[in-house]
């Protein structure tokens, strides 16, 4: 039976907390002392929950009613009315501006214009998914370090060690911009360094010289088992040593087949300085076969499943493993797509092509400034022309070599 005011005001307390149950799940609490508090026990997605809605006499039995009613409604739109007081509360507490979140994206604004597009969506969405839940619980002036530490701590039990180093990272420069603009006096996050568990580092693996020919005869079979556009993508990634980024990235309206160059927008970079690639015979041959199949406009070698986007990061590096370049296959060593990189660079030197242009070619800045300014603007084309074809040549030589 539903709760009178007169068996509530008849009640008297006694020597151990009583009950008194009204309906659909509001009940009135009261202690030894006489004091009496309404609570609803309700279920959320299938726990057992209780929310406090107030103080007899100050909220009377119709009040407290009504409050219940309020929070049904909460639960049938899926809203747990639990949660949504809490949240109200720390809102209230942080105001306007005031949580990590406001001021990580004032920094991220501030900064994503330094950055290129992916790099920006990136950072981003690391904060977004493991940091503003826990980090907007309390305004950014009352965040210390161990809630920071608690936070990336998390972020390891899942073992996703390299994502914890990153969002720490991310979290201690939104702090350093709060310094920066007045709205913190101190960095929580400036002393959390060398906290994290560290991954045992690995070198891109590239492979022994002595391998590069039978794995691009291995690479060359690789149409016959999958992606035909796969293998073009990991052939003009090894006769160009790009980055894997700017292959998998590459537009048809960047290919200049009279000139033989292949010019990538500073956008596409990693250091945010455009990029010419002198293209060989050889590196020329794969794009003019690659175009029948998807060009002549929009991305060189998009995905198989949206025409809009570019191959994903991990198809040529599986295409590789597929090959037995897994470092499991006897006889084959462990290979990546960036490790080929370091291929050109080692048999480049040793022949003793000049040095500022391999550099140039590999895209590394150099960071005297006086130095840089001078190999940006000469770019080195002439050596680096003849560099790019001689390195076709040997390839095909070494290619040649491995068949015979």
């Amino acid at each position: 039976m539903p709760l009178t005011n007169m068996q509530i005001q008849r009640c008297k307390p006694t020597d151990s907390d009583q009950w008194l149950t009204d309906e659909k799940g509001l009940r009135l609490f009261i202690k030894p002392n006489g004091s009496k508090y309404w609570r609803f026990k309700y279920r959320f997605y299938g726990k057992q929950k209780t929310l406090a809605l107030g103080v007899y006499p100050e909220v009377g039995l119709k009040a407290a009613r009504l409050a219940r009613d309020k929070a049904r409604i909460l639960i049938s739109e899926g809203i747990d009315p639990s949660e949504q007081r809490q949240r109200k509360k720390r809102d209230e507490a942080i105001g306007d501006g005031n949580a990590f979140s406001d001021l990580a994206r004032e920094w991220w604004e501030h900064q994503k214009g330094s950055w290129v597009e992916g790099h920006a969506v990136r950072v981003w969405s690391r904060l977004e998914l493991n940091a503003f839940k826990d980090m907007d619980k309390r305004p950014i002036h009352k965040i210390k370090p161990q809630d920071i530490l608690e936070t990336v701590r998390k972020i390891e039990d899942r073992n996703a060690l390299d994502v914890a180093a990153r969002t720490l990272q991310d979290i201690r420069r939104v702090f350093r911009y709060g310094v920066q603009t007045g709205k913190l006096q101190i960095n929580p996050a400036g002393e959390l360094t060398g906290i994290l568990k560290a991954r045992r580092s690995e070198h891109r693996a590239s492979l022994p010289n002595a391998e590069i020919g039978q794995f691009l005869s291995d690479v060359k079979q690789y149409g016959k088992r999958g992606r035909l556009l796969t293998q073009y993508a990991i052939e003009l990634l090894v006769y160009t040593f790009v980055r894997p980024g700017e292959v998998r990235g590459a537009h048809w309206d960047e290919i200049d087949f009279d000139e033989a160059l292949w010019r990538i927008s500073a956008e596409r970079m990693k250091m945010k300085s455009p990029h010419i690639v002198p293209l060989s015979q050889q590196a020329i041959a794969i794009l003019k076969q690659v175009q029948p199949l998807r060009g002549p406009t929009g991305l060189v070698f998009p995905s198989e499943r949206k025409r809009s986007e570019c191959i994903s990061d991990n198809t040529m590096r599986r295409a590789i493993f597929k090959l037995g370049y897994d470092g499991e296959t006897p006889g084959k060593s462990r290979v990546t797509p960036h490790g080929f990189r370091a291929n050109a660079s080692s048999i480049l030197n040793e022949k003793g092509f000049n040095a500022d242009a391999i550099e140039r070619q590999l895209s590394h800045i150099e960071r005297n400034k006086v130095r840089a300014a001078y190999i940006h603007h000469a770019q080195f084309l002439d050596d680096r022309r003849e560099m790019m074809q001689w390195w076709g040549d040997w390839l095909d030589g070494s290619m040649k070599y491995s068949n015979d």
